[in-house]
């Protein structure tokens, strides 16, 4: 199936497709991973100490800020790497005219 898929892909499209995965992956995983591990740890101490919520809301309060900062600095990564990329098939379709 991802080869019939590969194969109707432009060879010039390709590596922004690539890209556009690489990003939804790499976002999917820092959104999950921090609420994931300070939410297991919320509950921990809720548990230990008696709370209903208070820390596991915490805790995902602060993933969520987590989240933010390192989604930002990603993005911004992302976005110089895009234009890079832009600007060398703008080059690489000059050359060819």
């Amino acid at each position: 199936m991802v080869a019939l898929l590969t194969a109707m892909i432009d060879p010039k499209d390709r590596k922004y497709m690539l890209l556009g995965l690489r990003i939804a992956g790499d976002f999917g995983a820092t959104i999950a991973v921090p609420v994931v591990i300070f939410v297991i740890i919320g509950q921990w101490l809720d548990g230990r100490y008696g709370h209903r919520y208070f820390f596991t809301a915490f805790g995902f309060l602060v993933s969520a800020v987590i989240s933010g900062i390192i989604i930002t600095r990603k993005a911004k990564q992302y976005g110089k790497e895009y234009q890079a990329m832009d600007t060398r098939s703008k080059k690489e379709e000059l050359k060819k005219e």
